[in-house]
């Protein structure tokens, strides 16, 4: 879809927001160097960051050697608590983010949600190639799950999305695992691998995330060309979709991603799970970020905890 196709798509709220983000990237991201990428996102991130709300307490701590964040709803009365926590996994094209990226959105799924939510600081490209940043989500899930057992979402955006699906997919079937993993929410995820159908050719030039990025992301996570079908790298790779948890996909209508969440969740319910696509009309990649300025994006947002929250109770209440 040529840019000028966004005209009467994408609201005023939107473009403000796509408008506040560009400042701070003055070119393709292909273009510019690693540590250039990152300090812009960085710099972009602590402009975005909205605070924690009040009654949030969080402690840095390690798990399974990495730096981890515990969000917790200091003011929730404990017969209130739901047993299940959510780990959370960042976005950033697996080369930018850390646990300050998505600091705001954490917090505020903890209060929103009442769960406890950890976030986990994974290697990033180019220093540390696939499987890398797939193996340190597993060990995560693992360690998280080895604590007090309590029953646990994944949850990821963008590539967080990616390594919580592959997670998913890595420990369904170990069954002193897989049962306690209770429910999944992908936001705007890249799950792959097929970048020349549908919406990576209607928004290969989307505001946010282009079709080129995607590619250029890839590239960067693998150490040498693509070969063979891998689902570790890739969770729509894989041939076998049973026994996932419950999914909740969330995406972006102006994204080159935004297949890949009814790809993924036919794939899911043809196997026989349960699976709800969401697709958000008007939004761009990146939309967590305009949660506070843009009134579909915050919609977005709750629909998001919504999940979280029937998950965590362990009803499915779409049909």
């Amino acid at each position: 879809m040529a840019e000028s196709g966004y005209d009467h798509i994408i609201d005023a709220e939107t473009r403000a927001f796509i408008k506040r983000t560009e400042v701070y990237y003055s070119g393709d991201t292909s273009t510019m160097t690693i540590a250039g990428q990152r300090a812009a996102y960085d710099a972009m991130c602590r402009d975005f960051h909205q605070g924690r709300p009040a009654g949030i307490t969080v402690k840095d701590r390690p798990l399974a050697a990495l730096p981890a964040r515990h969000y917790c709803c200091a003011q929730a009365d404990d017969a209130d608590r739901f047993a299940a926590r959510i780990l959370y996994i960042h976005g950033g094209g697996f080369v930018v983010g850390n646990l300050d990226s998505h600091d705001d959105v954490c917090a505020e799924i903890c209060a929103r949600s009442g769960l406890d939510v950890i976030a986990i600081a994974y290697r990033l490209a180019p220093e540390h190639r696939h499987p890398a940043m797939f193996d340190d989500c597993v060990a995560a899930t693992r360690a998280l799950l080895d604590e007090d057992g309590d029953p646990l979402i994944l949850c990821g955006d963008s590539a967080g999305g990616n390594l919580a699906a592959a997670t998913a997919h890595a420990l369904r079937h170990d069954a002193a695992v897989s049962k306690r993993i209770i429910g999944q929410i992908l936001i705007y995820p890249s799950l792959g691998p097929d970048t020349a159908t549908g919406s990576f050719v209607a928004h290969a030039n989307a505001p946010m995330l282009t079709r080129a990025d995607v590619q250029y992301y890839l590239k960067v996570r693998l150490d040498g060309p693509l070969s063979g079908s891998d689902p570790t790298l890739q969770p729509l790779d894989d041939t076998d979709f049973s026994g996932l948890p419950p999914t909740v996909v969330v995406t972006a209508e102006c994204d080159p991603l935004r297949d890949d969440g009814p790809g993924y969740c036919s794939a899911i319910t043809a196997a026989g799970g349960k699976a709800k696509w969401i697709d958000a009309a008007g939004l761009v990649h990146g939309f967590l970020r305009a949660r506070g300025s843009s009134a579909r994006a915050a919609a977005a947002f709750t629909r998001i905890i919504d999940a979280a929250v029937m998950l965590a109770s362990g009803a499915w209440t779409f049909e």
